[in-house]
């Protein structure tokens, strides 16, 4: 267990302290690129830090402070201009760098335009997300995660806001033996507490208590390796072997806050963003493989929001992401460690915050942390190996179990599910 002391150190991530200078060594998703496209202005809350996000009318994107520095007003409300935003009430104008180009009131010959700046921060788009680095010059490369660079895959985007610290969603990820309970006998419960009317159909029910019960499975043994982009988790379940993917191959956590998602027709990135101490960003950022069928173009990927909980204000616990949000958000605002009971289940957990402690260190004293990348060479293509693989079995398995998480809340799901239809058929040969 943490004290008091260790856990704040551990936990809080604003400007100075020893986490946050850690977490500023990295790009944040920010939005999805799809947001900026009802409204070019968007409020941004990232490692205690209150900003907006903009896209400009040539497309440029900036991110800077949220008050202007002439009267304080909040820029969310701005002009977007040709080149940068202006503020909506004396017009003072801003580029991406957070250089004020022009103040309408004073003087044409006035120099005090160049002498005013508004905080501002670098930001790139890749693949649907907007990702900003709050950190220390030189701006370190934007990592070229796999399911980023493919071109062959569907996505869309969900994200909520999780009323808790990020920690505590990331320690998450270190704790396999929860599947077989929070997924497994927890889902199976709610499902048959609430009959098919959980979901769209009896289909989708059967599909869903299937899965439930298959997660159920008993831990028969867990591991934990380090790899060269964080940790992968290992198991082996009841009636499984180390022979099996769940061992041989594993199951990837991408240091800091990324959570790798499984392998197979679907895979997923969950990164886990620091708004503040008690608030955090959850994106689930989905990929989609459609072999034997023709990949849709996308000119924008699409983007939705998870709820936190149903309309009577109860987690939805007969879905498997409903079920983490209660876990992450029932811990409270901030875990309190002090007061834990550590078992030998928990060692995934003891090893990534021994990582964060040591990546932290290096960090305070000026050097590269883990995943700080600063070679084009090496960024061009970051994979790893996933569990699972293709065939018509798993595609008809996914065709029904896209509602039995967060994306049933996707305004592409049906779309999904039609496509999903068709790569079965493609795989069983019954397509033309």
């Amino acid at each position: 267990m943490f004290s008091i002391t260790e856990n704040e150190r551990m936990t809080r991530v604003g400007p100075g302290t020893p986490m946050g200078v850690l977490l500023r060594r990295y790009w944040h998703p920010i939005a999805a690129s799809a947001e900026l496209a009802a409204n070019p202005t968007r409020a941004v809350k990232v490692l205690g830090e209150d900003l907006v996000l903009y896209r400009d009318r040539s497309g440029g994107l900036g991110l800077i402070q949220e008050s202007c520095p002439h009267r304080r007003v909040n820029l969310l409300y701005g002009i977007p201009e040709q080149e940068g935003l202006r503020c909506p009430y004396h017009g003072w104008l801003f580029n991406e760098k957070g250089q004020c180009l022009e103040m309408p009131a004073e003087a044409p010959d006035s120099t005090f335009k160049d002498r005013v700046t508004a905080k501002a921060y670098p930001v790139q788009e890749l693949s649907g997300l907007v990702f900003a680095y709050l950190g220390p010059e030189p701006v370190p490369l934007l990592p070229h995660w796999d399911l980023l660079m493919r071109q062959d895959v569907f996505r869309h985007i969900g994200a909520t806001v999780v009323p808790c610290n990020w920690l505590q969603i990331m320690e998450n990820s270190l704790d396999p033996v929860h599947l077989e309970w929070l997924h497994g006998r927890r889902v199976e419960y709610a499902l048959l507490e609430q009959g098919p009317e959980a979901g769209p159909g009896q289909e989708w029910f059967d599909a869903a208590l299937q899965t439930a019960r298959a997660f159920s499975r008993p831990h028969k043994k867990i591991g934990f390796d380090l790899f060269d982009y964080g940790i992968i988790k290992r198991r082996v379940v009841e009636g499984q072997s180390e022979e099996d993917d769940g061992w041989r191959v594993g199951h990837p956590m991408i240091f800091p806050n990324i959570l790798g998602g499984y392998g197979g027709l679907s895979l997923q990135f969950q990164y886990r963003v620091p708004m503040d101490d008690t608030h955090t960003w959850h994106v689930w950022y989905s990929v989609y493989f459609m072999p034997g069928i023709a990949t849709p173009k996308q000119d924008v990927v699409p983007y939705y929001e998870v709820p936190l909980t149903n309309e009577k204000g109860r987690f939805m616990m007969e879905l498997i992401d409903g079920g983490d949000l209660m876990a992450w958000s029932t811990q409270g605002p901030v875990a309190e460690r002090h007061k834990e009971k550590l078992g030998t289940s928990d060692k995934g957990i003891i090893l990534y915050r021994r990582l964060l402690k040591d990546q932290m260190e290096l960090a305070q004293d000026g050097g590269d942390p883990m995943n700080v990348f600063r070679d084009p060479a090496k960024n061009e293509y970051l994979e790893f190996p996933r569990e699972s693989s293709y065939n018509a079995s798993s595609a008809r398995r996914s065709q029904v179990g896209f509602r039995y998480n967060g994306t049933r809340f996707s305004p592409v799901l049906e779309q999904i599910e039609d496509l999903y239809g068709k790569v079965a058929e493609a795989a069983e040969g019954t397509r033309p």
